[in-house]
C-alpha cells in the first residue's frame, strides 16, 4: 500500500525472513564467525542464543547457505518431541532408511545413526545436526544429544551439533545435571541487539532493498526514537518501521518524524489508544483515504494520464520530474547508454596491461600478459568475477571486462558515476552505464605476504584484531589462523571459507595499510 508513495519497489519491513533483506550488523557478523569456526573444530557442540527477535534464524540461515562441500545437514526445527521421536527425526533429517514399522524404541536409531556417521566419515564427509529452538529441550533429550557425540575417532568427534535459543538455553546448560554437555561447548555466541547507529543502518539497507532512490523517510529524530522504542530488536524495528510508514501514508506525509514514531509504537507494541481517540484516528484515517481518492480522479480526469496535459499544467522542468517519478514508482528506467558511445575499450590487451602497471609506477613487460606481467615485477595477480559491491570492498584500480568485448582500467567509483580508462584516456560515465556494460569479470594486481605467509597473516590479523582469547591461546596454530580468518572475512563480507586466498589477502593488505594502489576519490 505505501510502498509506490515512497518509492519503493515493494515493502521494506514485512517480518517474512527474505533473504534480499539480509543486513549483518557486527555481532550478527561476530555470531555467523563463531558458527562458522565451531564448524571446523572437530565435533562437540556450538551454542548460539539470543532474544526473541534478535536474528538467530537470520544468521542461522545464512550459516547453513556458508556451509562448504561435503558436509551432511540435518535440522530440527521443532524439538518438542519425546527421545524417539527425537532420534527418528534426526534420522529422517539425514535421510537414513529406517525399518517398517518404525521401531518403538532408540536403540535402533541410534544404531543406524552410528553406521551412517562411520559410512560418511570414510568418505570423507562431516555430518551436522542443527536443533532450533533448543531452549524447548528438556534436561534428558540435551543428555540424549550429549551421547550421539559420543562417537569418535582418534581425531575428531563423528557428529557436530549446533544448538540454537532463547537466552534460558544458557541457564540450562549451567546446570550441575548438564555440566558434562556444557564441557562439549567449543563456540558460544550470544546475539544481543543492534546500537542506535546499527539501528539506523539497519532501516537505510532495508529501504535501499525495497528500491529507495530518494532521501530517507525517517529523519535523525526518527531513527533515535525507533531504536529507544524497539530496544534495537531487528523484528520490533521492523513492526514499528511497517507501521510509521504506514501511518505517513496515511497522513499524505513523506517524511516519518519522531511523532509518527511514537504514535506507530503505540499501535504496533499493543499500547492501545482511548477508545474516544481510537476512534477519531480510524474516523482521520477514513477522511484521509477517501480525500486521497478524490484527489486521485481529479488528476486522472483533468490530464493526469495524459503527458501533453501534465506538460500544459506545468513548466517543463516539473513534467519531467513528475515524469521520472511516476516511472520510478512504477520500477521502470530509463535504458543506459552503452558504453561504447562514451569510452573506447583499450586496443588490445597489451595497452590494457601498460596502463595498469603505470598505475602501479611500473613497466610491464612487452608481449606478457596481465598475471606474467604481475609476477615479474613481485606482485600476484587474481582474475574473478563480481559485482559493484566487491570493487568497492576491492578498492583498487582493476582491469574490467566488457561484454562487447575489450577491457577497460577502473580508476575511481562514486555513488553514481564512475572514472573509466580506455584507448582514449579517462572518462566518467553514469553507474547504470557500467553496470549494463560490464560483464562482471575483473583482473586485479596486489603485493603478495612477505616470507612465510601464514604468519604474517597471523600478525595482521592479531595485530587488527587484538590478543586471542584464553580458550583461543590453547588452540593449534593452524587453528588459530584460521578462526582469525574467518572472523576477518565475516567483517569485510567475504566468501567464508577461513583460508587467505587472494580476495583476503587484498583486503588484509588494506586493512593493515600496505601501501598499494588505490580507487581516486570520485567527485
Amino acid at each position: 500500500m505505501y510502498a509506490p508513495f515512497f518509492g519503493l519497489q515493494q515493502e521494506a519491513f514485512s517480518i517474512a525472513p527474505d533473504p534480499r533483506f539480509l543486513h549483518l550488523s557486527a555481532g550478527h557478523r561476530e555470531a555467523l564467525a563463531h558458527l562458522l569456526y565451531g564448524l571446523q573444530g572437530g565435533g562437540g557442540f556450538v551454542l548460539l542464543t539470543g532474544e526473541i527477535g534478535a536474528g538467530k534464524t537470520t544468521v542461522c540461515r545464512c550459516f547453513l547457505e556458508q556451509i562448504p562441500p561435503g558436509h551432511r545437514v540435518a535440522y530440527v526445527y521443532n524439538p518438542k518431541l519425546t527421545p524417539v521421536e527425537l532420534l527418528q527425526t534426526v534420522c529422517q533429517e539425514f535421510g537414513i532408511a529406517i525399518d517398517d514399522p518404525p521401531p518403538t524404541t532408540g536403540k535402533p536409531y541410534v544404531d543406524a545413526l552410528n553406521r551412517f556417521l562411520l559410512d560418511a566419515h570414510a568418505r570423507g564427509e562431516h555430518c551436522l545436526l542443527v536443533v532450533d529452538e533448543a531452549q524447548a529441550l528438556s534436561a534428558k533429550l540435551l543428555e540424549l544429544l550429549r551421547l550421539l557425540t559420543n562417537l569418535e575417532t582418534s581425531e575428531r568427534k563423528l557428529l557436530q551439533i549446533v544448538l540454537i535459543g532463547q537466552p534460558e538455553l544458557r541457564e540450562q546448560l549451567a546446570t550441575p545435571e548438564l555440566e558434562q554437555l556444557s564441557q562439549r561447548v567449543i563456540a558460544r555466541v550470544h546475539l544481543g541487539p543492534l546500537s542506535a547507529a546499527e539501528t539506523a543502518d539497519y532501516v537505510r539497507h532495508r529501504l535501499a532493498v525495497a528500491g529507495l532512490q530518494g532521501p530517507l523517510p525517517f529523519d535523525a529524530r526518527a531513527l533515535a526514537w525507533v531504536h529507544r522504542l524497539t530496544g534495537g530488536v531487528p523484528r520490533r524495528i521492523n513492526l514499528l518501521c511497517q507501521r510509521a510508514l504506514l501511518g505517513a501514508y496515511a497522513q499524505d506525509s513523506r517524511t516519518v518524524d519522531a511523532r509518527i514514531v511514537r504514535r506507530a509504537a503505540r499501535e504496533a507494541f499493543d499500547a492501545r489508544p482511548e477508545p474516544q481517540r481510537l476512534g477519531l484516528a480510524l474516523a482521520a484515517a477514513s477522511v484521509l483515504l477517501v480525500v486521497a481518492g478524490a484527489a486521485a480522479a481529479w488528476w486522472w480526469q483533468h490530464g493526469g494520464g495524459s503527458g501533453g496535459a501534465v506538460a500544459t499544467a506545468t513548466s517543463a522542468a516539473s513534467a519531467a520530474s513528475a515524469a521520472s517519478g511516476v516511472a520510478a514508482a512504477a520500477g521502470a528506467a530509463a535504458p543506459a547508454p552503452a558504453l561504447a558511445d562514451a569510452l573506447r575499450p583499450f586496443d588490445g590487451d597489451a595497452a590494457a596491461v601498460a596502463a595498469l602497471a603505470a598505475v602501479w609506477g611500473q613497466v610491464a613487460e612487452p608481449g606478457a600478459d596481465a598475471c606474467r606481467s604481475a609476477r615479474g615485477l613481485g606482485l600476484a595477480c587474481q582474475e574473478g568475477r563480481g559485482d559493484v559491491a566487491l570493487l568497492r570492498r576491492l578498492d583498487r584500480p582493476l582491469l574490467l571486462a566488457l561484454t562487447a568485448g575489450g577491457t577497460v582500467l577502473l580508476r575511481s567509483l562514486g555513488a553514481e558515476t564512475a572514472t573509466l580508462q580506455g584507448a582514449g584516456g579517462e572518462q566518467r560515465v553514469a553507474l547504470a552505464t557500467l553496470q549494463t556494460a560490464w560483464d562482471g569479470g575483473y583482473l586485479a594486481w596486489w603485493r603478495p605476504p612477505p616470507g612465510d605467509a601464514n604468519a604474517w597473516v597471523l600478525a595482521q590479523l592479531t595485530a587488527l584484531q587484538g590478543p586471542d582469547t584464553a580458550a583461543g591461546a590453547r588452540a593449534p596454530a593452524d587453528e588459530a589462523l584460521r578462526r582469525r580468518v574467518f572472523a576477518f572475512q565475516v567483517g569485510q563480507s567475504l566468501p567464508l571459507d577461513g583460508l587467505a586466498g587472494p580476495l583476503t589477502l587484498m583486503q588484509l593488505n588494506r586493512a593493515s595499510g600496505v601501501e598499494e594502489p588505490r580507487l581516486r576519490p570520485e567527485p
